[in-house]
């Protein structure tokens, strides 16, 4: 395994620094891996480090960034895309050649690996437009905002998704993104965030998901079970109607998320699925953890949260809410190191740190002053 090498935050870290408004205006050499390194449940299985070590490429379209795959040595070959600008249908085109797997209209992260997708300069936007990752495996996207991604009125892109993963994924590690729609599946819009068959080892960490009917979901139904190990923390859910996420099989940790105004319920644990739900906010919010809509009942173990206006619904044949007092009803064992901050903290701290535009910044774990993450390279 490659081993970290943390660098102190210089010139290396300028042009990414800028698209967070740290105000660092010095040139800067390449980089050769996002910036910080993972946590949760992508630092298992081998870790993820996406493109670190490999070529640093910039692109300002989508083409460009099937280009930069597809002008690789192998589909393995290490790469940092850096995206600066707006990427949308009309500059997104599919690229062939050996060492990839590009589609028109999204941007296609297919049977590849090794890869970071990374927004510096001014941002980088994916409008109208989602991001695919299909058997793959070692991906890092960090610093970007996804909006308005559709599957149905027009145009359609990533069958609605703003971030999708499926079939055989591995080690993915989202962070500091905002994912946005604009209303539910009545109005063209499905999950900001899902995974589906056979998708393992991911964290979504220091993000924003806002305004959509649908956060995200683990499997596809009630037999897609062979998904898991996911960890969400230091995330804002704002004006979403419901799974936050929805959780079938596996096992999910969420701590430190700060839960605005779910509408209808939050986190859906169903189908034998583990949640473990450590120090999070939860406000002005309806049934934020249970089972719901199915019989196929789901688990947790709660500690730590705070429910600040919060309602619950009644239990009923399909639904079994975890409140008004929620209290655990399984154990779920986290194989890796973390730090909470307390739950009556993270309002200000995921505030101040969540999504793009923050300068990347992470929490210390002292509820004082969030920290801006190391600039990170790796030695073979």
């Amino acid at each position: 395994m490659r081993r970290p090498i943390a660098l102190r935050l210089s010139a290396a870290l300028a042009a990414i620094a800028l698209a967070g408004g740290i105000g660092v205006a010095v040139s800067a050499p390449e980089a050769s891996a996002a910036v910080g390194s993972a946590t949760g449940y992508a630092t298992q299985n081998g870790g993820t480090t996406g493109g670190a070590g490999g070529q640093t490429v910039r692109a300002t379209t989508g083409t460009e960034i099937h280009q930069a795959l597809c002008n690789r040595a192998a589909s393995d070959t290490p790469i940092t895309i850096e995206v600066e600008g707006t990427i949308h249908h009309g500059n997104t085109s599919k690229v062939s050649g050996d060492s990839c797997n590009t589609a028109d209209d999204v941007i296609e992260l297919k049977q590849i690996s090794n890869v970071t997708l990374i927004g510096v300069g001014n941002g980088a936007v994916f409008d109208q437009l989602g991001i695919h990752i299909r058997e793959s495996s070692n991906i890092i996207i960090q610093n970007v905002t996804v909006r308005n991604v559709k599957k149905s009125g027009s145009p359609t892109s990533n069958g609605g998704d703003a971030i999708g993963m499926e079939a055989d994924v591995r080690n993915v590690w989202v962070d500091h993104v905002s994912l946005e729609a604009s209303g539910g599946e009545s109005e063209g819009y499905d999950g900001l965030f899902d995974m589906k068959d056979n998708t393992q080892y991911v964290t979504l960490s220091y993000s924003t998901l806002r305004n959509s009917g649908r956060g995200g979901l683990v499997g596809s139904s009630e037999s897609d079970l062979s998904n898991g190990f996911i960890t969400y923390h230091h995330n804002l859910y704002e004006n979403i109607d419901s799974r936050a996420p929805l959780l079938r099989g596996g096992t999910g940790h969420m701590y430190n998320n700060y839960y605005v105004s779910l509408n209808e319920s939050g986190i859906n644990s169903r189908a034998g699925a583990k949640a473990k739900v450590d120090s999070n906010y939860f406000k002005d919010s309806k049934d934020v953890l249970g089972t719901f809509y199915t019989d196929a009942a789901g688990y947790w173990q709660v500690s730590g949260n705070i429910f600040d206006n919060v309602t619950w619904s009644a239990p009923g044949d399909d639904n079994n809410p975890a409140g008004p007092d929620p209290q655990s009803n399984t154990t779920v064992s986290i194989p890796y190191a973390y730090t909470l901050d307390d739950a009556s903290c993270v309002p200000d701290v995921v505030g101040r740190t969540a999504g793009v535009g923050k300068g990347l910044r992470v929490s210390d774990g002292d509820c004082t002053t969030p920290r801006i993450a190391e600039f990170e390279t790796y030695a073979m």
